[in-house]
C-alpha cells in the first residue's frame, strides 16, 4: 500500500492534480526534448568550438558575456521574470487591458533602457578590457557583446511572456529547434572561412535577430485583441479623466525587487568568472566556462519543470489552492531529483574523460565538474523553492537569502581562487548553490507550509544505489577500451536504464503513476506519429 507524506493511505489523485500534471508534463516534456536536442547538438558543437577557437578565445568570449550580463541587469529592470508572473495572472483573471499594456510598455521600456546601457558598455570598453580584466583584446569585440546583450534581454522578456501563456512548447520550438541550429550552422560557415571569434559572435547576433522576430510574432498571436489590434496601443484619455498608469503598482514593486534579486544573482553566479579573469587569465576562464556549461546541463529536468510550473504556482496561489500546490510540489520535486541522479553521477564519475573530449587543454578542468555538480544535486533535491517564493508574493525573502549568500560567494571566491584556482571557484560555486537553496527551502517550509515528501526521498535510495553500481561497472569494464567520446554517452545511457528499471519497480506511488502514464502516452504517440 502507498502512503502520502502525512502517513495516510494514498488514494487516487484528484482530477485537478491530474489536469495540472498533464499540462506541466506536456509543456515541460516539449521543453525537455528541446533541451535534449540542444544538448546533443550543442555538445558536439561545443567540442568543435573548443577545438577550433581554443581555451583563450573561449575565455575572451566568457569575459565579454559576463560584462554584458552585468549591464543587462540594469536594462532589464526586473521585467523579464515579471512577464512570466503577471502574464499568467492577467490571463487567468481575464484582464486583457492590463495584459496588453504590460506587454506593450514593458517591451518598449526594455528596448530603450537596454540600448542606452549598451551604448555605455561600448563607450567604456577600454576600461572594462584593460583595467578590469587585463585583457586588452576584449575591447575589439565589445560592440558585438553589447548587441548580444540587447537582443538577449528582449528575447528573454518575450520568452517569459510565452511561459506566462503556458505555451512553453512554442517557445522551445523557436529557441531550441530554430535558434540553436541557426547559430550552429552560421557559426560553422563563418569559422570555416577563418573568421574565428568574430564569426562566432556574428552568428549569435544573426540567430538572435531571427529568434526575436519569431517570438514577437508568437506573443502577438497569443495576446487577446479585444476590439482589434489597436488594443496594443495606448488608449487616448478624455480631458479631466484619470489616466491609467503604465504599470500596476504591484508590477513596479515586483520588478524592483527582481532588479535587486538579479543583481545579487549575478554576483553569486558570475563573480567566479570575474575573479578568475582578474587573478588568472583568459585561458583558465575558458576552461572553467566549458566545465560550468556542462554542470548547468545537470539541472535540465528541474529547468524543464520550472518553465511551466512557474505560472501554475502563480495561478494556484492566487486561487488559494494550497493542497493541490503541495501535491504538485512533492511529486515534481521527487522526479526532478530522481531523473537528475543518473546524469549527476555520470558527470562526477566520468568527469575526466568528459572534459577531455573538448581537447587536451580542457582536461585539467575535471575537478570543477565533480565539485560543482554537488550543488546542482542539492538544488534539484529541494525542487522549485525559488519559484515558489517568487510566484507567491514572498520575493522579499528570496532576495534576503540571496543577499546572505552573496557575502559567502565573494568571501569564498576571493579566499580560494588566488590559492586553488579552478578548484577554488568550483568549491565556492557548490557552497553558494547549496546554501542558497537550503535558505529558500527553509522559507518555503515555514512561510508557505510546503515541503517535499520524505517518503519520496527514501524511495529513490535503491534506484540511486543501482545506478552507482552500473556506472562503476561501465568504468571498470570499458574506460580503457573505447574512446572518451563514446564512453561518456554509453555510461549515461547505462545509468538511466539502471535507474528507470529499478525506479519503475520500487519507487512509484499513485501520483507518480499519473506522471509516468502521461509520459508513456506521449512517447507512444510520438513513435506512432513517426511510424505512421
Amino acid at each position: 500500500m502507498s502512503f502520502t507524506a502525512s502517513g495516510s493511505p494514498a488514494s487516487k489523485p484528484p482530477a485537478d492534480f491530474v489536469q495540472h500534471v498533464h499540462s506541466i508534463s506536456r509543456q515541460s516534456s516539449v521543453f525537455l526534448l528541446g533541451t535534449l536536442f540542444t544538448i546533443a547538438a550543442g555538445y558536439l558543437f561545443k567540442i568543435y568550438l573548443a577545438r577550433t577557437l581554443g581555451a583563450e578565445a573561449l575565455g575572451i568570449y566568457t569575459l565579454g558575456m559576463t560584462a554584458g550580463g552585468l549591464v543587462s541587469i540594469v536594462g532589464a529592470a526586473g521585467m523579464s521574470q515579471a512577464s512570466n508572473r503577471f502574464v499568467a495572472i492577467y490571463v487567468s483573471a481575464g484582464q486583457t487591458r492590463k495584459l496588453v499594456r504590460f506587454l506593450w510598455f514593458g517591451g518598449l521600456m526594455m528596448l530603450v533602457t537596454n540600448t542606452l546601457v549598451a551604448c555605455l558598455m561600448v563607450a567604456g570598453r577600454q576600461w572594462i578590457a584593460s583595467r578590469l580584466y587585463h585583457t586588452p583584446v576584449l575591447a575589439r569585440y565589445m560592440h558585438f557583446f553589447a548587441a548580444i546583450m540587447v537582443l538577449g534581454t528582449m528575447t528573454t522578456f518575450l520568452g517569459q511572456a510565452l511561459a506566462g501563456y503556458k505555451d512553453v512548447a512554442r517557445r522551445t520550438v523557436i529557441t531550441n529547434f530554430i535558434g540553436t541550429p541557426a547559430t550552429m550552422v552560421i557559426s560553422v560557415a563563418l569559422l570555416t572561412l577563418g573568421l574565428g571569434l568574430w564569426g562566432y559572435l556574428v552568428a549569435q547576433i544573426t540567430s538572435a535577430v531571427l529568434v526575436l522576430a519569431l517570438l514577437v510574432a508568437a506573443v502577438w498571436k497569443l495576446t487577446p485583441k479585444g476590439e482589434g489590434r489597436s488594443d496594443l496601443l495606448p488608449v487616448p484619455v478624455a480631458p479631466g479623466a484619470e489616466k491609467s498608469p503604465l504599470f500596476e503598482k504591484e508590477v513596479i514593486s515586483f520588478a524592483f525587487v527582481l532588479l535587486g534579486m538579479q543583481g545579487l544573482e549575478f554576483i553569486s553566479g558570475q563573480s567566479d568568472r570575474i575573479i578568475l579573469g582578474i587573478y588568472l587569465n583568459a585561458r583558465e576562464v575558458g576552461i572553467y566556462s566549458v566545465a560550468a556549461s556542462v554542470v548547468a546541463f545537470v539541472g535540465l529536468f528541474l529547468q524543464s519543470i520550472n518553465q511551466i510550473f512557474a505560472p501554475t504556482i502563480a495561478e494556484l496561489f492566487h486561487k488559494g489552492e494550497h493542497d493541490l500546490l503541495l501535491q504538485l510540489y512533492q511529486t515534481l520535486t521527487k522526479w526532478s531529483l530522481g531523473l537528475t541522479v543518473p546524469v549527476a553521477l555520470a558527470v562526477m564519475i566520468f568527469a575526466r574523460p568528459l572534459m577531455g573530449i573538448f581537447g587536451a587543454d580542457f582536461r585539467e578542468g575535471w575537478p570543477v565538474l565533480a565539485i560543482a555538480t554537488v550543488g546542482q544535486l542539492v538544488s534539484c533535491g529541494v525542487g522549485s523553492v525559488g519559484l515558489l517564493l517568487l510566484m507567491s508574493d514572498q520575493q522579499n525573502r528570496m532576495v534576503r537569502a540571496q543577499a546572505i549568500t552573496v557575502f559567502l560567494t565573494l568571501a569564498l571566491n576571493f579566499a580560494l581562487i588566488p590559492r586553488l584556482g579552478l578548484i577554488g571557484a568550483a568549491i565556492a560555486s557548490a557552497a553558494t548553490n547549496t546554501s542558497l537553496n537550503l535558505l529558500w527551502f527553509r522559507d518555503v517550509r515555514n512561510k508557505l507550509s510546503l515541503f517535499p515528501s520524505g517518503r519520496g526521498y527514501v524511495s529513490l535510495l535503491l534506484p540511486t544505489a543501482v545506478t552507482v553500481f552500473a556506472l562503476l561497472l561501465v568504468r571498470a569494464l570499458l574506460q580503457s577500451h573505447i574512446p572518451d567520446i563514446v564512453l561518456v554517452p554509453v555510461a549515461l545511457g547505462a545509468g538511466y536504464v539502471a535507474f528507470l528499471l529499478s525506479a519503475l519497480r520500487f519507487a512509484l506511488d499513485p501520483q507518480d503513476k499519473v506522471l509516468a502514464a502521461g509520459a508513456y502516452a506521449r512517447i507512444r504517440g510520438t513513435f506512432a506519429a513517426f511510424s505512421g
